[in-house]
Formats: C-alpha cells, structure tokens, sequence
C-alpha cells in the first residue's frame, strides 16, 4: 500500500473573527427564504388554476348541473388550502438548508406533503362542513397543479444553485481526525452534487494510525499535533472527530480549538451501529446521555394509526381474499389432498413466538424427520400451483388474519422461524434490532427481492432501514410496490 502524502500545510489565518460556515450561513438562509417565498407563489397559482380548471373551463359542468362558484365564493378555501399545504411543507423539513442541494429527496418530500394535504384537505372540509362545500374534483385539480408548479420551481432553483460558485459556498467543509469504515461508508453517500458536506481531508489521530484506508479522492492533511493550522489552512467549518482512541483530554482540547474559531464539533459515535435515527443526546438529571430512544413507529400516536391501518386493511383483505382462498383452496385439495392451510411458527415482535397462517404451498409432511429449512428455487417439495400461489404471494393471503389478531402488520420484516434463527443473533450483527417492529404480510427487503433463499444480512439491513424511516406513506408505497414484485 502506497500512503497518501501529506499536503503541504500553510500558516494558519490569524485572528479569523468569522469562520467559513458562519459566511455560508446566512447564504443558505436566505436561499431558504427564497425557496419558501417561490414555493409559496407557486402554490397559490397552483390554487388559482385549480380553481378556474373546475369552475370556468369548460369541465365546469362536469359531476354537478349548473354550477355557479365565483372566486370570491372560493376565497377562503383558496387561503385555507395554501396555509394548510405550506404547513404541511415545514412539517416534513422541506425548508432545511441541507436540502437545497438535494433535489431528488426534497422532491420526495414535496410529493409527500402533497398526498397528504389532499386527504387532510379533503377530510378537514367534510367534518367541518365548509360553506359553500368543497368540490371534490378541485381539491384533486389543486393537488396536481400545486405540485407540479412548485416542483417545476424548485428544479429550476436547483439549476441554479447546482452553478459551483454557490454550491460551494452552500457545502460544509468537513476535517476528519482519524478514519474508519463508518467514514467511507458515507464518504460514498457524501461524493455526489446534492451532499451538504465536502470532505476537505483526513488528520492522522495522535497515534498516527488510521483504523482505515481513506479513498484516493480523500487527502491526508497531516499529522494531529498539526491540526489547528491544517483546519485554518483546509477552510474548514466542520470537524469530525472518529478516532475511538482519543482520550478525555485530547478531545477537550479539539472541541475547545472548535469553539474558539466557530467551528461545527462532532463526534462520530463508532459504538453506536443501529438504529441510528433512534439516537439521541439526552439530559438526565443535568448530565448528557446519548443513546437511543423513541423510533418513528413507536411513538403513541404513530403506533396507534399504523395500528388502525393494520385493523381496516385485515377487514379488507380477509373480506376480498375470501373467494381467492376458496378457489386455490380447491386447487390445492385436488394436487394433495389434506389441510388447505399451513401453521408455522414464527418470532414476532420482542421475540415472541406466534403461529403463522399461509395457504399449504408444499406437499404434506414437507419437513418430515424434522428437517427445517428455507424454500429454495425449484423446491422439489412444492405443488404446482404453490409454485404459482408463491410467484404472485397468494400463498400469504390468509395472514391478515394473523394481523387483525395484533401478531403481525400489513408492513413489516418479514418473520423468521425460531428454529432457523437461534444462533443469527450471535453470528448477525444487528439481527435482534429487527423485532422491535412487528413482523408484516410484506416489507421493503421483500419489494426488492430479498425474500426465500436470499442473502440474510442484506435483507437485514433493508429491514432496519424500514424500521428507521418509517411512515404512514412508506407503508402504502410498499404495499403498492407488493402487487408489481414478484416472489421467489
């Protein structure tokens, strides 16, 4: 291995009264400023269209003989769309400054924020009887063209803002004192044009030995008895410190540097490897506490609308499958005779154990002699139309009975037989963190392909990635993208 040569290191700047985030600081302010007052005129010409596409264009006879609406009539729906909408925008974080370089995720989260103002628009309307009541077309009308307009928007003001000189002035520069394979995991994520980050570079610990290899791309500045003048020379206005070795004393003395220059301080916490949007600084009787705490699922109101959710679409599910089980039901009587439906034991959430219900896919006495194993491609033991049931998840038709019962969710890890599993939590990392959610009828290893005799640990991390970003529109994206993937 060749090592990096260390750049050449100038004179620290003396008395640097600002430092280079405090500069970029009031840019990227105003650019949010700027993005909200743009967002804002485009929702309200977004409203405006939806209003005259309903009621002056030619569809405004269209569900309704007759209709007459002037604008003023509409006023207040129009004012109370655009509030509720921008509301709904700064509640998923639309107008942090670390999103205005990332067009793709903040367009995610525009189109979220609107999916989810049609449904409160609509249902805040018809609970408090808006007078003249709400036409239901508009509000699908006020959906599409607010979205588009603004999104439209926010693509041309990232053109803009993607020009080097601004993008530049809008990215931290990021020092690392020290390296390790947390920090070329997410230099691999920081190493494109929508990061807020720029690595500037890597100062060797005071051991003088990195726990990795930085990147070719990721320069080592020098050694860290040098690290004042490398952070004045580099620009810097973040340090990163991910050394797990530094003492008590030495990273007083890096923090204590940061303070004084105004310079961002962070430690990277490498004993922490999971659940890591779980993590957070507490004060306990006055002394910080880091650790996790609450996931989104797991706070009372989130978990009772996932809860409520599960309830109606088992309801659903049970009454729509009905003739589905009967009729693969027969099918699967007239191949093998015998019991229809298959009871397995699985773990569900906290590690108890349930009986899962699934349409018999197998011939009877599949695991005689007590051999346990994972489904494989081609399974010889399987009936020809299990092999049909599986490709298309018919087979899992009859567990929205195991979710109305509270054993399982629509979405979700899938379940793992105990027998199959007993040692994973030794030899997995991370395995047992899947079970503080309850097991689904589908998840987000499973839309990507990873269910059956697949790879264990990737479907792992697929599964701790639901569990941390969870939300109630995740859930239906999943279960949208369940019809179009097939099984194994």
């Amino acid at each position: 291995m060749i090592p990096h040569a260390p750049a050449p290191i100038a004179a620290a700047p003396s008395g640097s009264a600002i430092s280079p985030a405090e500069r970029a600081a009031p840019l990227g302010e105003r650019l949010t400023a700027l993005a909200f007052a743009g967002d804002a005129l485009m929702i309200a010409a977004g409203l405006l269209v939806a209003y005259w596409a309903r009621f002056v264009s030619a569809i405004a006879s269209v569900g309704v003989e007759d209709i007459q609406m002037t604008l003023a009539d509409y006023t207040g729906h129009l004012i109370f769309g655009g509030i509720s909408l921008a509301f709904f925008l700064v509640n998923m974080r639309v107008y942090d400054p670390r999103n205005l370089l990332a067009i793709r995720h903040t367009v995610r989260l525009i189109f979220r924020a609107g999916i989810i103002w049609l449904v409160a628009y609509l249902g805040i309307s018809l609970i408090l009887k808006f007078n003249p009541p709400i036409s239901r077309i508009y509000c699908a009308f006020a959906c599409v063209f607010t979205l588009f307009f603004v999104i439209a928007w926010r693509r041309g003001l990232y053109a803009f803002l993607r020009q080097r000189a601004i993008a530049e002035r809008l990215r931290q520069r990021a020092v690392f004192i020290g390296w390790g394979p947390d920090c070329s995991r997410a230099e691999r994520w920081l190493d494109n044009p929508a990061s807020p980050i720029a690595i500037a570079g890597v100062v060797r610990p005071p051991s003088g030995a990195l726990e990795g290899d930085p990147p070719q791309r990721v320069r080592v500045l020098g050694d860290y008895d040098d690290f004042r003048q490398i952070v004045g020379q580099a620009g810097a206005d973040l340090v990163l410190v991910s050394d797990r070795n530094l003492d008590r004393r030495e990273l007083h003395e890096v923090a204590e540097f940061c303070e004084k220059e105004m310079v961002d301080f962070k430690l990277v916490p490498t004993c922490f490897q999971v659940l890591l949007s779980g993590l957070h600084l507490e004060s306990l009787s006055g002394m910080p506490v880091l650790g996790v705490t609450q996931l989104p699922m797991h706070t009372g109101l989130n978990f009772a609308i996932k809860r409520l959710v599960d309830i109606a679409g088992a309801l659903v599910g049970l009454a729509v499958s009905a003739p589905l089980i009967a009729v693969f039901g027969f099918l699967i009587y007239r191949e093998s005779p015998g019991s229809i439906f298959y009871r397995q034991r699985r773990i569900g959430r906290h590690g108890e154990v349930f009986e899962i219900i699934k349409l018999r896919s197998m011939k009877l006495n599949a695991e005689a002699g007590g051999k346990v194993g994972w489904t494989v491609k081609d399974d010889p033991r399987r009936l020809r139309v299990g092999e049909f049931m599986r490709k298309w998840n018919i087979d899992e038709v009859p567990q929205f009975w195991n979710v109305l019962k509270g054993e399982m969710s629509l979405v979700g890890p899938r379940p793992e037989r105990p027998e199959l599993i007993a040692n994973f939590k030794e030899e997995i990392p991370h395995y047992n963190a899947r079970h503080s959610s309850k097991p689904g009828i589908t998840g987000w290893a499973q839309v990507n392909g990873l269910r059956g005799d697949t790879d264990l640990r990737e479907r792992i991390k697929f599964d701790l990635h639901y569990i941390e970003n969870w939300s109630l529109l995740y859930d239906f994206q999943i279960m949208a993208l369940t019809f179009f993937n097939r099984g194994c």
